[in-house]
């Protein structure tokens, strides 16, 4: 891979991972929850999704998931079903009566450990098989076959979790930014509506659309 090649390809990736989604959502939602600290967990759980796909795509499973629509959309299911489920967790949460700041909702929530939120975030970043699918679409148009191809890999999977974080911590920044002004229960419970119907649309749209 030549540096005209990896730069084309980090233009790519740098732009696709600004693109809001379930992960971004997610992310920015536990900062205004919170606080940037403890959002970190979550961070790592949707990096190691994201790498773990990355890597099945490698190993053909892309191809394979073409191949076999029924376990594809399966798995599409599963993974609508938990953005579903989490946006109707979020729709229903509670909200304390007096939220002055970020650390005052995060100590009137229900405690949740940093193994709880990377799992949170593991189970988003890898709820949609279509990611498989792009990822198999995308890499190979950025290695050269005439030269090793896991070391070619090694260098586009970095470069795309670099970016990845990057783009996490603008969110978690923005939510944690949020979660300051959202002083009043009646603003803190707007963002927990709009929040859970945003995760129930994203469900949704995953469910209904074909491979």
């Amino acid at each position: 891979m030549n540096l005209h090649t990896w730069w084309l390809f980090l233009v790519t990736v740098f732009v696709v991972c600004a693109i809001p989604g379930p992960n971004m959502l997610l992310i920015m939602s536990h900062g205004a929850q919170y606080g940037l600290r403890r959002t970190s967990a979550t961070m790592a759980g949707c990096l190691c999704a994201l790498v773990l796909m990355l890597a099945v795509s490698a190993a053909g499973l892309g191809v394979f998931l073409q191949a076999w629509p029924t376990m594809f959309n399966a798995l599409r299911f599963i993974g609508a079903a938990y953005l579903v489920y989490l946006g109707i967790k979020a729709w229903r949460a509670p909200v304390p009566e007096a939220a002055a700041g970020v650390a005052e909702r995060a100590a009137a929530r229900p405690v949740r450990s940093p193994l709880a939120l990377y799992r949170n975030g593991f189970f988003v970043g890898g709820s949609n098989p279509k990611a498989i699918l792009f990822a198999a679409a995308l890499l190979p148009q950025f290695i050269d076959a005439t030269r090793p191809v896991l070391p070619q890999f090694g260098v586009l999977v970095a470069t795309f979790a670099v970016c990845e974080v990057s783009w996490y911590l603008v969110y978690a920044g923005f939510g944690t930014r949020i979660g300051a002004t959202l002083k009043s229960r009646r603003v803190a419970k707007a963002f927990n509506r709009v929040t859970g119907g945003v995760f129930v649309g994203f469900g949704a749209m995953m469910a209904l659309l074909r491979q």
